[in-house]
């Protein structure tokens, strides 16, 4: 009998079971995973940005977890030696018409406490001489890392804090039995727990059905597609550079992000992907695309941003159009100093009625907790989303009678 199991194994799953191995030393954990390694999907696939939380709405949980998470994961990767580099960086505006836009960011990095900056074109070009723009901003605190590495760390201390690993753990179904605990069924066996936390990611809002929560929302997956600046064309970028966001799309635009591991990657679009886990544009599942053709949701989204939508695909199937839109930030960037690099999957989740939910979202259900949206920032947010978590566990008044039953307290 476990007293919890986490299921997901990316850096969301693995903080939330390091937290509880912290609240609770004595509990039974496990985290089950159904990949061979850990942190495979969206976590080994982002961009290792380590965010500021400057485009948040102030109070939401994006903009107090990324505020905060900026702050724990500098001083978890300081704890335990894991190469970061806070180089911060810049949002330009480009055209006249962005410089509004601009303003309305700054005010949002103020009321989200943040330390930035107004800067002038001049003043971006000390900074990134490459770049062409009318006005920037100057955010220092953001930062870079590989998350990959900072997820494993959590797995070996989870592990040394007594909590269970099993990879390769797909699964299949989520029984409620009349003890008051569910019985995870998987490719492995089964595990009987008393609480259930489903950190899946990608696949969440099944899971979350399996367990017989009730989702407001249905996950649908967005692939984002990069380029990667070719070696002698790396000193065209210094740091990080963005675009101003354009308010009316759900997503940050191209951009250039220098990584941890001093390669300089530039985008992504946003599209749609046919498969949960498509990370390749020929990548196709039909039970996937089958949900998102068929949910209502979907189809109100595109009709609200399908002049948006639309552009995104033509960079996708375009590096003529994907450099015309890096050329906007650094002109000089020509489509001979480009190659593909990975794509990453990004978990949306999409209301029924084609709002895309923005903040990132956590469903109590009996015996569980749902983690149904936890998009970018979730990685820098990692160790507060899952210190979060632990402090729902009051709320569960039988719970905590049953754990202080089994950890003697």
């Amino acid at each position: 009998m476990y007293d919890f199991v986490i299921v997901g194994g990316g850096i969301v799953g693995l903080s939330t079971a390091m937290a509880l191995g912290e609240t609770y030393p004595q509990a039974k954990i496990a985290v089950l995973e159904k990949e061979s390694q850990w942190a495979f999907h969206q976590t080994g696939h982002n961009s290792g940005v380590i965010h500021s939380g400057i485009y948040y709405k102030p109070g939401g949980f994006k903009a107090r977890f990324c505020r905060a998470g900026n702050q724990s994961m500098v001083g978890f990767c300081q704890k335990h030696d894991i190469n970061y580099n806070i180089c911060g960086k810049v949002i330009v505006a480009v055209e006249e018409s962005e410089l509004p836009l601009l303003e309305n960011l700054y005010q949002r990095g103020l009321q989200n406490g943040m330390k930035v900056s107004k800067i002038s074109a001049e003043e971006v070009r000390e900074i990134e001489p490459h770049v062409r723009c009318l006005a920037g901003l100057r955010v220092p605190s953001t930062g870079i890392v590989d998350y990959q590495k900072v997820a494993q760390k959590y797995a070996e201390l989870i592990e040394l804090q007594g909590g269970e690993l099993h990879l390769n753990t797909k699964v299949v179904k989520i029984v409620n039995t009349n003890n008051d605990t569910q019985v995870i069924e998987t490719t492995q066996g089964n595990f009987e727990t008393r609480f259930t936390i489903n950190c899946a990611g990608l696949y969440s809002d099944r899971i979350a059905k399996l367990a017989k929560a009730k989702p407001q929302a249905k996950i649908v997956p967005f692939r984002g597609e990069y380029y990667e600046l070719t070696p002698e064309k790396r000193y065209l970028v210094k740091t990080l550079i963005y675009p101003v966001p354009n308010p009316a799309f759900p997503f940050l635009g191209v951009h250039f992000t220098k990584m941890i591991d001093g390669t300089v990657h530039a985008g992504p679009n946003a599209v749609l992907s046919l498969k949960r886990e498509g990370y390749h544009k020929t990548d196709f599942n039909l039970r996937d695309f089958a949900e998102v053709m068929t949910y209502p949701g979907f189809w109100k989204l595109a009709a609200k941003y399908s002049e948006d939508g639309i552009q995104e695909i033509i960079r996708s199937f375009s590096k003529a159009a994907f450099v015309r839109s890096l050329q906007r930030l650094i002109p000089e960037v020509q489509a001979e100093d480009l190659v593909p690099t990975h794509a990453g999957v990004r978990a949306q989740a999409l209301m029924n009625d084609g709002k895309l939910v923005d903040d990132f979202s956590i469903v109590q259900s009996d015996n569980s907790i749902h983690v149904c949206n936890a998009p970018s920032p979730a990685a820098t947010s990692s160790i507060e989303i899952g210190k979060a978590i632990v402090n729902q566990m009051p709320a569960f008044s039988h719970l905590q009678t049953n754990l202080q039953t089994s950890l003697k307290v």
